[in-house]
């Protein structure tokens, strides 16, 4: 796989580059509340940019459908992606603070491949950054039809010379800007792309694509600890029984959790249950007996909300009609302890429901005892990483955090990602 260190080495002064970055961010309105993804792809662009390239972005935001839709406008994102760069937008002013300054870095394009996309493109001056809209607004970029995929392919691959892509969060998408317009282009991956691919390849002991184009494993150091949670256990089958035979200690929290309560036997009230999977939870169970650790206390409420009455309960102590929305203070401690001695931490998925405040510690006290680990520890992107920035943790306390959870969890469970696939061809 080449990177984008072989591509600054040809020389990109003048040349157009079309890099896709995962611009996916949350917004509340035009407000971006965590740019998280917007700085992890600024280390490529200002690469490229300190080279005098011409740089195109392309990206997606939520999930129009294949139309323009104002509220998943990329217009936001190029103000805060100016910003960033060192400048914002040209004519626009700072919606987050401050004032505006008159020279830009990036420009905004109002369409995907249309009028506008292309005379911006085509007058982009070097060192600068065009953004495009929204690729989703055009059904080419998701369209199972690989003609119409192709089609919409070859319009974005016009807007470079080279492609670079860094967006980790969508290459597990077989879509027109992440599978196919890397096969019309010279193509390279960004540094964040590689990044992660080594990272997550410590995990699994698998090779990686090195800087130098040769391939690295390491095993992982060990005590090996892996700790998920989230919502459902069948999102998370196919990573526990692709890491449990590898780990040394699996900890399990989130809703997910309840599944396997009721695999033992125990009443979860009202809490969040996949019934079709309590036979697999308690097949998992006895095949990996002594490494999955289940909470053996619960933060129960009576109601889902923030003002709900609330009770710490054992794990087989649920009431009827009361539902789980957290892990316990002595879940916590233990699991904390089982960190505490690790050497290699994977961390996927809330304990709890952490955006109410009474069912945040459970998280935080995780993610804390994550930050204290004298070892490799990784964050597998989704909401294990809004939770660090949403509750005010220091992200540099971490080894990694990854940008895409989706992907992160394909690649550990063995999946061929289909925009790794098309850098490695």
């Amino acid at each position: 796989m080449k990177t984008l260190d072989d591509l600054l080495a040809t020389g990109v002064s003048g040349r157009r580059v079309l890099v896709r970055a995962d611009l996916n961010v949350p917004l509340d309105g035009t407000m971006i509340t965590d740019d998280g993804r917007i700085r992890a792809v600024v280390p490529t662009l200002r690469a490229l940019l300190a080279e005098g390239a011409r740089v195109t972005v392309m990206s997606h935001l939520g999930r129009p459908k294949g139309a323009p839709d104002p509220k998943y406008s990329l217009a936001p994102v190029a103000v805060r992606l100016g910003e960033l760069l060192g400048r914002p937008p040209s004519g626009q002013g700072n919606p987050l603070g401050g004032p505006a300054r008159n020279a830009s870095v990036v420009n905004f394009a109002g369409d995907t491949v249309g009028q506008s996309a292309r005379e911006m493109v085509e007058a982009l001056p070097n060192g600068r950054v065009a953004l495009l809209e929204n690729l989703r607004f055009n059904p080419g970029e998701t369209s199972k039809d690989e003609a119409e995929r192709a089609a919409f392919a070859a319009q974005l691959a016009a807007f470079g010379e080279s492609y670079v892509d860094d967006a980790f969060g969508a290459v597990h998408r077989k879509h027109a800007s992440v599978y196919d317009v890397p096969k019309l282009l010279p193509h390279y991956a960004g540094r964040l792309v590689v990044r992660e691919l080594e990272v997550l390849s410590r995990l699994t002991g698998a090779a990686s694509a090195s800087a130098a184009g040769g391939a690295s494993a390491a095993n992982p150091d060990r005590p090996y600890v892996v700790v998920l949670g989230g919502a459902k256990v069948s999102d998370k089958l196919a990573v526990i029984q692709a890491l449990a035979p590898a780990v040394d200690e699996l900890l399990i929290g989130g809703g997910m959790c309840f599944t396997f309560l009721a695999a033992l036997g125990y009443p979860v009230g009202s809490s969040l249950l996949e019934a079709e999977m309590v036979q697999t939870c308690r097949d998992l169970l006895a095949t990996f007996a002594g490494k999955i650790k289940l909470p053996t206390d619960i933060i129960a409420a009576d109601r889902f909300a923030a003002d709900a009455n609330i009770r710490t309960v054992a794990e087989d102590g649920i009431p009827e009609g009361w539902l789980g929305l957290d892990i316990g203070p002595q879940t916590v401690a233990a699991f904390a302890d089982a960190l505490h001695g690790a050497h290699t931490v994977f961390w996927n998925g809330p304990m709890g429901v952490f955006e109410l405040a009474p069912f945040a510690a459970g998280t935080r006290g995780i993610a804390e005892a994550i930050t204290k680990v004298d070892g490799f520890t990784v964050v597998g992107g989704g909401d294990s990483a809004a939770a660090v920035r949403a509750l005010g943790l220091d992200e540099s306390a971490f080894g990694h955090i990854s940008t895409g959870g989706g992907a992160s969890l394909e690649f550990l469970e063995g999946k061929s990602l289909p925009g790794v696939a098309a850098l490695e061809s």
